[in-house]
């Protein structure tokens, strides 16, 4: 080969190696993804240029660890997939992101734009970037290797600012092929300066906020996991603490303030929501969570306080009297200072109330913690794993399933925010194994998932992930036979099983010792204390099965309401 001919070659790049380079510009550090055609060679030349790249053995999973770095980091998470099937099976954790509020980009090859337009049969043919409109925070096509920084800084920007939320970047197989001359591409490159910048809400909506509570006689602040996720932890424990209101944590705000901070008003959930006056919403919605903020758990005369990024949120399921709109770290900077002019002291007859409550729903709890079966119940197992959050205070924990996902949240405290990552706003199953991964990735810190064995099952296969990875995630599987529980009966008499009976004798422990991890199989505290505790101070990939009793558990957990009601008899 000439001279000539080797200067041109040095002279020039392609659309993979432009989009490495926007990745780093941008500081994006990893990916978490499944590979093939056509970003096989993206995640290469990522890979060669110092970007770690998490691989995955289902799209939904690698998406899940992208949102949920996303939320630990307020930086969005990259997924990268395969075009239609592998883009398809992305989209749930993309919807899910959205759902939430977490900063995430699914980044999707896609084939000849040419023949899709026309229909006419392609390799994997889907016009990917309109079916994911419905379900993204926003969606954007890539086409022209100049345009691809601008691309990404569309995405991270849309990903992140306002309320955060998923975004679709599709990169068509051409565009990764096309070439281009490098000393043009390098001048396109650029970083994304301030991609969330601040939004300050109205001075009048701090004053109001602050006379209503002042007024209050029995007031009360709610914490959402946008509370957790706005970082805003140490204005948000001032402002509470020279207040005195009692605060309630949302799933996933838990530990924002310890979970054993005297104004937690966990224990005394239904008092509280029964009877406060005034309810100061941060960073949380009146979604299904909270009952729309109607009905038989509701004060029906509480006056409501909303401190939100999105204007659209105010007023959609109750009229909000004071609407805070801007972003939460700093309406919380205004509502810190405002209090050296407007001065908010709680009731204490109202503390006292709380107090009592609590004092009797902790003693019904320690009762059931403390009753011992053979095999063991949720109640029971669960008094072990709180004993050991409890010691290692600083663990992150993944939690999903039906009663092993609502029973954790209320016997295990969390102490530092951010911790307990969990089903979220949908409550759906199929997150675990991927937020496991994500947060370790993230964090660097050892993680504990407590998994119901029908949710463990929507992502069990990558415990091959974290064992190839080697990360320091202990998995416990509530192992009662069933989605739900595993006593129901075939109602037609059959040989075959019930719906919602799984393998009560399964050893989920088996699979994670194919892969070179350490498994367990507890079928007393003592067993399940042991192998929980080993595991964490391991480091080392770890499953533990976890044998309860088939019939412990109720239809669909706290959310049994939810179930159509029907006047027939079966």
């Amino acid at each position: 080969m000439s001279t000539v001919q080797n200067d041109q070659i040095d002279n020039i790049t392609d659309g993979m190696h432009l989009l490495v380079q926007a990745f780093k510009k941008n500081e994006i550090d990893t990916i978490y993804g499944l590979v093939g055609i056509p970003v096989t060679d993206l995640a290469r030349h990522a890979q060669e240029e110092g970007i770690r790249y998490i691989g995955f053995r289902h799209e939904q999973s690698a998406g899940n660890a992208a949102a949920i770095s996303g939320y630990l980091t307020k930086k969005p998470g990259i997924c990268l997939t395969v075009s239609a099937p592998g883009f398809l099976n992305g989209l749930t954790a993309l919807a899910n992101a959205t759902v939430n509020g977490f900063p995430m980009i699914q980044i999707s090859g896609s084939s000849d734009r040419a023949i899709i337009d026309l229909q006419q049969g392609d390799y994997e043919e889907l016009d990917q970037m309109n079916v994911a409109k419905a379900f993204a925070k926003a969606a954007y096509r890539i086409n022209k290797p100049e345009d691809i920084a601008i691309g990404l800084a569309r995405a991270i920007r849309a990903a992140t600012s306002g309320r955060p939320g998923g975004v679709y970047l599709d990169v068509t197989t051409a565009l990764l092929g096309s070439v281009i001359d490098k000393a043009e591409a390098e001048k396109t490159l650029f970083k994304v300066e301030t991609p969330a910048p601040k939004s300050i809400p109205s001075s009048d909506s701090i004053i109001k906020a602050l006379e209503l509570l002042s007024k209050s006689k029995k007031p009360l602040v709610l914490l959402g996991k946008g509370a957790a996720y706005s970082q805003a932890d140490n204005l948000i424990k001032e402002f509470l603490e020279k207040t005195g209101i009692p605060y309630l944590p949302m799933s996933m705000a838990k530990g924002l303030l310890s979970d054993d901070h005297p104004q937690c008003a966990a224990a005394a959930r239904s008092l509280v929501l029964k009877n406060a006056d005034t309810v100061m919403l941060i960073g949380a919605r009146l979604n299904w969570l909270l009952s729309h903020g109607k009905g038989k758990h509701w004060n029906p005369d509480v006056r409501f306080i909303q401190l939100e990024i999105d204007p659209k949120e105010i007023d959609s399921n109750r009229p909000i009297e004071v609407p805070v709109v801007g972003d939460i770290e700093s309406s919380m900077e205004l509502l810190v200072s405002g209090l050296e002019k407007i001065s908010i002291k709680t009731d204490p007859t109202w503390i006292q109330d709380i107090e009592n409550d609590k004092e009797t729903n902790i003693e019904k709890m320690t009762t059931k913690l403390e009753t011992v079966t053979s095999p063991m119940n949720y109640y029971n197992a669960l008094k072990i794993v709180k004993e050991v959050v409890d010691s290692h205070k600083d663990i992150y924990l993944v939690n999903e399933g039906a009663n092993t996902l609502d029973d954790t949240r209320n016997v295990v405290n969390m102490y530092y925010p951010r911790r307990r990552l969990d089903c979220g706003t949908w409550g759906v199953m199929g997150i675990g194994m991927g937020f496991a991964i994500g947060a370790a990735i993230t964090s660097g810190k050892p993680i504990l998932a407590i998994e119901g064995d029908s949710a463990f099952g929507f992502s069990g296969m990558e415990i091959e992930t974290i064992c190839r990875y080697k990360l320091p995630i202990t998995i416990v599987i509530f192992n009662n036979g069933g989605i739900y529980r595993g006593d129901h009966k075939n109602l037609g008499g059959g040989t075959d099983p019930s719906p919602t009976t799984l393998m009560a004798s399964a050893r989920y422990d088996k699979l994670i010792e194919a892969f070179g991890g350490t498994p367990y199989n507890a079928t007393t505290q003592d067993e399940l204390k042991d192998a929980i505790t080993k595991g964490i101070e391991s480091l080392k990939p770890t499953l533990i099965n976890c044998v309860i009793d088939t019939e412990t558990g109720t239809e669909s957990g706290h959310i049994t309401s939810l179930n159509p009601k029907t006047g027939v008899k079966s």
